[in-house]
């Protein structure tokens, strides 16, 4: 039986000229009881959907029914939480579910008031963590406030926002099986809207894409049976042939052809700062151990002594390789990365880059952080031109022009390379951090979460965009990460970190895949997933913060009679 339903649906904003439609002719019904998840990206009308179906808009043509009523404004019956927390951060954990409860069940008792709040809390698990106010939790445990408030007003359909997009990859996983408990035992309907396929695939019911011209897409049935356990799914075969399926019809709607550039990369050298003699010395560059990692340690003072983050990180890393680094937040990664590209102290040990010791940042380390850190009253051009015009001083203006113009082509801003950077979107601007970095012509690249603030689409997009860019240039490059898949696609090696502090390399895995990859034809890969469960194995063992027990030695052998 339908509990709520989308008839003939747009929604649009503006007037005339300057009108949007956000969404156009949605049907759709859902079904009381059921997980159905929309899966959208940036611009396809998600939190739109969700608004209409929470009384907080209206649409412009069509309607949109509970129970056959329409919906015409907010109502307890419909709880919905957003991917920001918006908690009262004077009141404590208890105070913000109270709110909920007393909105709802204004008449109770005390004690019974007590009860009730102290029932969800429980079910958030967050029983040890009552008397502490918003400032006091981590972003997952607000995250676990919002929903206990949720369900607090004991709603008949439980809308969800992109409420876990905030959150680190762990924290993300544990509270989507907790929201998938809650669902399991009171058999609420739930609708959430996501970006993450593998999110969906595990909680859904019934995926519904969301396309880019704000229409309704493909419909597809999830019919694994629960409970869905993240690690047995890697070797699941629906769930592989449905994240192949759901992946590939993403991509086709949502990505489209990029087109070559009509640049030419002009023949010219970068002068990272060396010395004319030493250049000369090192014409050709090294092959093997061309970047050396040596007994490196990383020690941080602190109120109760030396704080050792990073232990014996001992690695060796071949010219023209590219290496993921990957681990559970707080295990050290950046800051291995940072000591790589001279922008953090070295404790012990050393890093030679190129037969060198590297000592201070210099532009033969390009860096692309999480934020690229763009120059906003400048344009994109101007943007990536600042670095180009240091390292490539014998080149002419028109020459240094051509290298901007041509990596910016490469990263698909041929036609937005005049836009300031505060025009730009979130994607755009990181799009200018990859292409300033490449242009430098570094002898080593550093990226550090290049791809994390950005939804799925846009990272599938851009980790396709670098693969391209990296596989004409083939420079030497590190990517810090948390994400298994980007991981394995991007790489030659996975290099795995065992947590903090004392951080040291836990594991590496040799990425024997063809290249150039695409993230479709990885999907498809018969070894694909068994890399993908050698480094899900590692993270698991490493979950919960403790360093693993130290195996058991083999029993010594009999003694011959």
């Amino acid at each position: 039986m339908s509990i709520l339903s989308f008839k003939n649906v747009s929604k649009s904003y503006g007037v005339g000229t300057s009108q949007t439609q956000v969404l156009k002719d949605i049907n759709l019904d859902v079904e009381e009881g059921e997980f159905l998840v929309l899966l959208g990206f940036s611009g396809t009308g998600k939190t739109t959907l969700i608004n209409l179906m929470a009384g907080l808009d209206t649409p412009t043509t069509g309607e949109v029914t509970f129970k056959g009523a329409p919906v015409t404004e907010p109502g307890p019956e419909r709880g919905v939480i957003f991917q920001s927390y918006s908690l009262m951060p004077w009141l404590t954990v208890n105070g913000n579910v109270g709110l909920a409860v007393d909105a709802i069940f204004p008449g109770l008792s005390a004690a019974e008031r007590s009860a009730k709040v102290d029932h969800y809390v429980k079910m958030v698990g967050l029983s040890h963590a009552t008397t502490r106010r918003p400032a006091e939790l981590s972003g997952g445990m607000r995250q676990r406030v919002n929903v206990a408030r949720a369900l607090a007003m004991n709603p008949e359909v439980l809308l969800l926002d992109e409420p876990l997009s905030a959150l680190d990859a762990l924290t993300r996983a544990n509270l989507a099986d907790e929201i998938e408990q809650i669902w399991e035992e009171d058999k609420k309907t739930c609708v959430l809207i996501t970006n993450d396929v593998d999110e969906a695939i595990i909680l859904a019911d019934r995926i519904i894409a969301l396309n880019p011209d704000g229409t309704l897409g493909d419909e597809f049935k999830v019919t694994i049976p629960r409970p869905r356990d993240r690690i047995a799914m890697n070797t699941n075969e629906t769930f592989k042939a449905l994240r192949k399926d759901v992946t590939k019809y993403l991509m086709d709607v949502g990505i489209e052809a990029r087109v070559e550039g009509s640049k030419i990369l002009p023949n010219v050298t970068p002068i990272h700062g060396v010395p004319t003699a030493v250049a000369k010395a090192q014409e050709g560059m090294i092959e093997n151990r061309f970047l050396d990692f040596s007994q490196l340690h990383k020690v941080y003072p602190t109120p109760k002594g030396p704080l050792t983050v990073v232990e014996n990180f001992d690695l060796k890393i071949d010219r023209g390789e590219f290496i993921s680094l990957i681990g559970h937040s707080g295990c050290g990664k950046s800051t291995v990365l940072t000591m790589a590209a001279g922008l953090n102290e070295i404790s012990e040990g050393a890093i030679k880059l190129d037969g060198r010791h590297v000592e201070g940042a210099d532009p033969e380390r390009a860096v692309v952080f999480q934020s690229p850190n763009l120059f906003p009253w400048l344009t994109a051009k101007e943007n990536v031109a600042i670095g180009v015009d240091k390292v490539y001083p014998k080149a002419s203006q028109a020459e240094r022009q051509d290298v901007v113009e041509y990596y910016l082509e490469r990263v698909g801003l041929g036609d937005a390379m005049d836009k300031s950077a505060a025009d730009l979107s979130n994607g755009m601007k990181q799009r200018v951090g990859i292409a300033r970095a490449f242009a430098l012509s570094p002898k080593l690249l550093l990226l550090d979460e290049p791809f994390g603030m950005l939804d799925s689409l846009t990272r599938w997009e851009l980790q396709e965009v670098l693969m391209e860019v990296w596989s004409r240039t083939k420079v030497t490059a590190i990517c810090v990460t948390h994400d298994v898949d980007e991981a394995i696609l991007l790489a030659d090696r996975v290099v795995m970190m065992t947590n903090g502090p004392q951080a040291t390399i836990g594991k590496i895995t040799s990425v024997d895949l063809p290249r150039p990859r695409t993230r479709k034809a990885l999907l498809e890969h018969p070894d694909y997933y068994n890399y993908r469960q050698e480094v899900l194995d590692f993270l698991e063992e490493y979950e919960h913060g403790a360093k693993p027990k130290p195996k058991a030695p083999a029993p010594a052998p009999m003694a011959a009679e």
